[in-house]
């Protein structure tokens, strides 16, 4: 048996509907302060080692983002597909 449920919301109805806190105030001081910082560097290099200082747990949490993301990705490619049942 499938169930199929569709909702129309907001992503600020979504939050407020799982009770997720609102991090708005919070994401945007963090990404003005990454773009500040990003400015200040001159190479590839550079920026590297500034997201490689920033990312959680390093290397290794930079590793499993860019999995989760391409995953992801993946999913989303075979999303349009549907199998015969």
């Amino acid at each position: 048996m499938k169930v199929q449920v569709e909702i129309e919301c907001t992503p600020e109805e979504a939050r407020t509907f799982l009770g997720l806190p609102d991090v708005s105030k919070a994401n945007s001081v963090y990404v003005d302060m990454v773009s500040k910082a990003m400015k200040g560097a001159g190479s590839v290099e550079q920026i590297q080692d500034f997201a490689k200082g920033i990312a959680p747990m390093g290397q290794m949490g930079m590793k499993l983002f860019q999995q989760f993301m391409e995953s992801g990705a993946a999913f989303s490619a075979g999303a349009g597909k549907k199998k015969d049942d």
